[in-house]
Order: C-alpha cells, then sequence, then structure tokens
C-alpha cells in the first residue's frame, strides 16, 4: 500500500493549486479527482482574473485586495493563458451617481500595487472604438483594467506543474471512503473499475460544490458549515461590437453582466446568480436566465439580442459558504478552511467557497494551516514560478507568437494561433520537427489536428471529446457536428 504526505480530492483549480504548492514544498501528493480536472465549476467560470469590482459595494475589502495582488502574480506566471483587458463601464445616471463610481474605481486602482495593469479613468463613448455596438444615448462611461484567463487552461497547466514537482494525478478517481487508523488516513479509491487503498498523513477536500457531502459522507467527519450552491450561466452569440473591450453593465436589479470578446468571433454575456437545490453535476441555463442576460445586455445595445441568437450556453455551481446571507448575489466570495484532527494527527483541510483569481493563495493560505503536521515544510514559491509554457514576460506575448511562426513557416496560421493560445512556449513540443501540415496528421477542424490531440491524451490527462473540445480547447465551438464526429471516431479507434 503506498503511502503519502497528502492526498487532495478535488481537481478543480484550487485542488491543482493545492497540490501543485504541497508538492513544491517537498510534500509526497496525491490527488484524485472522480471526473476530468476542471470538469465542473472551473471551467464554467466568466472567464476573468479580476478582483471584483462589484464587491466594494458589498464591503469585501480584504478579499478585493488580495484578489487585485493575486491578478498581477498570475497574469506574470501565466502569460499565456492571462491576458490583460480593458473594461469599460457605460454610465447611467439613474442607477448610480458618476461620483459614486469614481470613488469605487479609485479604490479599486489603489487597494493593491499595480505594476503592469493600466489605471482607470473616465471615457466619452461617442468616440470610436467605445461606441461600438451600444446605443447612441450612450454618452459617458469608466474604463478600467482586469484581465481575462482561459479557465480550464489554468486548471490543466497547474495540474502540469504539480506533476513536474512530484505530484502523482489521478483523474476519474473517485475517493470511495476514508477513516483514520493509526494516526493516518486509510483510504480507497475507486478508479476505471479498480479498488485500490492508499495512506496519507492528511487530506485536502476540495471537492467544490461536493465539499460537504465528501466530508460528512466520504470522509465521516460532521460539520456544521455549509455551502450554499450559487448557479451562474452564460450566453454565447456571434460578435456584437467590434474591439477587444468588455463591458461591465449594470442592471436594473443592482447586478453587474459582462460582455466580453470571447473566440475571436463571439460575444460572451454573463452571468446569473440563483440558488440550486438540485444536482449541481450537470447545471443548465434555463430560458429565465437565457432571457434575463438578453434583457441586460440590451439595455446598452444598439441592435438587441434575443434568445434565437444564442448559439451556446453553459453554466457553472459556485460553491459559496453560507454566511447566513439570503440574496444569492451578496452571499460572500471569500473562502474559509477548516481543519480538524485527532490528537494533532491526521488532519483534514476543507475548503468552502473561493474564486479561481485567488486560487495561488488560497493553497498558501491551506500550506499554512498544515505546516504544524508538516515541520520540515519548505517556504512558499508560487508567486514567482511561471507554470508550464508561460516562462516569459506579459509583454512579449506577441513575439512569442512571432517567433513560433518563424520557426514554422509552412504550418497552418490557424494551428499556430491555437497552439500558441493554448501552451505558450510549449507550442514547439507540439509542433515538433513538422514542417507541413500533412506532418501534422489528421486535421479535425478549427486548427486542431492529430498531432495537438496525441498530445493532450499522453500529457494532459484528456480522454474523451468532451476533454478536448470544451477544456483543453475551445475548438467545439468552432467545427461542425461532422467535424465532432469525426473527432470522436477517432478518439474510439486510438
Amino acid at each position: 500500500m503506498h503511502t503519502y504526505d497528502l492526498l487532495v480530492i478535488g481537481g478543480g483549480i484550487n485542488g491543482v493549486g493545492i497540490a501543485r504548492d504541497a508538492a513544491g514544498r517537498g510534500l509526497k501528493v496525491l490527488l484524485a479527482e472522480k471526473g476530468d480536472l476542471a470538469s465542473q465549476t472551473s471551467s464554467w467560470s466568466s472567464k476573468l482574473i479580476h478582483g471584483g469590482l462589484r464587491y466594494l459595494e458589498l464591503y469585501e475589502f480584504r478579499l478585493v485586495a488580495e484578489a487585485l495582488a493575486e491578478r498581477e502574480i498570475v497574469l506574470n506566471i501565466a502569460p499565456h493563458l492571462v491576458w490583460p483587458a480593458r473594461f469599460i463601464m457605460p454610465h447611467v445616471p439613474d442607477l448610480l451617481p458618476r461620483w459614486m463610481i469614481r470613488m469605487g474605481l479609485f479604490l479599486y486602482d489603489h487597494l493593491s500595487r499595480r505594476s503592469t495593469l493600466e489605471g482607470s479613468h473616465g471615457i466619452d463613448l461617442s468616440v470610436p472604438p467605445y461606441d461600438s455596438g451600444l446605443k447612441p444615448g450612450l454618452r459617458h462611461g469608466f474604463m478600467y483594467s482586469d484581465c481575462r484567463v482561459d479557465d480550464a487552461r489554468l486548471v490543466v497547466t497547474n495540474a502540469m506543474s504539480a506533476r513536474e514537482q512530484g505530484a502523482q494525478i489521478l483523474t476519474q478517481t473517485a475517493c470511495a471512503r476514508a477513516q483514520r487508523e493509526q494516526g493516518e488516513w486509510r483510504i480507497e479509491l475507486v478508479g476505471d473499475g479498480k479498488t485500490s487503498e492508499v495512506r496519507a498523513r492528511a487530506v485536502v477536500n476540495a471537492a467544490g460544490p461536493w465539499v460537504k457531502e465528501v466530508l460528512n459522507g466520504n470522509l465521516g467527519q460532521p460539520s456544521r458549515d455549509a455551502v450554499r450552491l450559487i448557479k451562474g450561466s452564460h450566453i454565447v452569440m456571434g460578435k456584437r461590437y467590434e474591439g477587444e473591450h468588455a463591458f461591465i453593465l449594470q442592471n436594473d436589479d443592482r447586478r453587474v453582466v459582462f460582455m466580453i470578446p470571447y473566440e475571436r468571433n463571439y460575444t460572451l454575456i454573463g452571468t446569473t446568480d440563483i440558488l440550486l437545490d438540485g444536482d449541481p453535476g450537470d447545471p443548465h441555463a434555463s430560458a429565465e436566465e437565457i432571457a434575463y442576460l438578453c434583457r441586460a445586455a440590451n439595455r446598452y445595445l444598439a441592435n438587441p439580442v434575443a434568445p434565437a441568437d444564442v448559439v451556446w450556453t453553459y453554466s457553472g455551481v459556485r460553491p459559496l459558504y453560507d454566511d447566513g446571507t439570503s440574496d444569492p448575489s451578496k452571499v460572500t466570495r471569500d473562502y474559509t478552511l477548516r481543519v480538524d484532527d485527532v490528537e494533532g494527527r491526521a488532519p483534514v483541510l476543507s475548503v468552502f467557497g473561493g474564486k479561481i483569481t485567488t486560487y495561488r493563495r488560497l493553497a498558501e493560505h491551506v500550506m499554512d494551516r498544515l505546516a504544524p503536521y508538516f515541520p520540515d515544510l519548505k517556504p512558499a514559491w508560487t508567486g514567482t514560478a511561471p507554470l508550464p509554457g508561460g516562462d516569459f514576460h506579459p509583454a512579449a506575448r506577441r513575439e512569442v507568437f512571432l517567433d513560433l511562426a518563424r520557426r514554422y513557416p509552412r504550418l497552418p496560421s490557424e494551428f499556430l494561433h491555437g497552439v500558441h493560445r493554448r501552451h505558450g512556449l510549449l507550442a514547439t513540443q507540439i509542433a515538433g520537427d513538422a514542417k507541413t501540415a500533412e506532418d501534422l496528421g489528421a486535421h479535425f477542424g478549427a486548427g486542431l489536428y492529430e498531432r495537438e490531440v496525441r498530445y493532450l491524451c499522453e500529457h494532459e490527462w484528456a480522454r474523451d471529446l468532451d476533454d478536448i473540445l470544451w477544456r483543453r480547447t475551445k475548438c467545439g465551438l468552432h467545427m461542425t457536428p461532422d467535424e465532432r464526429t469525426g473527432l470522436a471516431g477517432w478518439i474510439a479507434t486510438h
């Protein structure tokens, strides 16, 4: 029976971030994920690394300050997956006065040090390109900075980094049950139809929407801490305006909705906040949510959008710590860590809440809480260590692509753009010695070639069609049904 220092349950952003941090500090780490990496909440976000401007209204100053600091750090350690974006907030006088927005943006600019991102300022919405797509009556607005992110790939690259540090990553593997025995955890794992047992000195429960279920059921630990499951849905439609800037839109119910350029030819609009009582494993956008997002956007768009314009929807379930707030939009987005042990041994630490922006700092806090159980723990290290493929300055992103294009002048540009955006400096590992498109193998559509698919399966734990089309890449949005069927056939054969 194998023995580990730490078992991490859950392969979302918090789980892989903790596994990476712990392995780099000298612990022997095993991560078990019952499905695919990022197969739940972590791949269905608003695709933002942001401070949370609207949280200032809820007086969540500590959370906002931490998120703003992490925004800069994650941008620098993963510049291929996180990139700066300018956000425009059109001003609607009957919702918030201009002085209040200016004050909020001043705080947003100064709650944490900025080294890369630009500050905020007022803008004239009648001046191109900021007038693109907006109603003519909108004249004044404000511009500030945040970042966009490929959320699922951020999870995968953290898992790859954890593996580089010695962690073992098991997908499609569930923690069926665990119990304390002689000062350690004895754990039963089930994966690929097989059952195995391991031992661990400590367990981290980062099961997201299932954190309470895992703690009370699989680990047999009673707890009064509770989770509020909040469904957030997004809609995607054809591009609604020109430019790379995003919009943050104030709605008449005092919520905000983001409108973001997405995958070159699309616009992403989200999100909703709906209390979920059912199964968090398979959430879907309801007709009411789709209509709500369309109405929110139509308050600002010159050409109205309708549910019929929507080409894709997705929904994620945010496992927020239950602080007793009745309004789903006002439940804290901060995280809570709970540790339980027996006579100072065999601890289990459960993660309640959290957001993708603060995953790295959350992992450091987890290690701080576990430090008494591991006296030889090495110091924190993830704040400056690049993630795989991201060892370059954010300002050099374009130059990195140009170097790739110069090295492979005869490979299709769509392929080069895709592997650069998804893999950064690791793109050359995929292209390898290829000289022409024929060397890349079968083309499945949208610039996705057999050589990259093999890499995703061999190095990134991809197993099925969804793993490849909707998490490791977003090619599913660009491919025809026949192309998707062709890739499914290839996977079944190979």
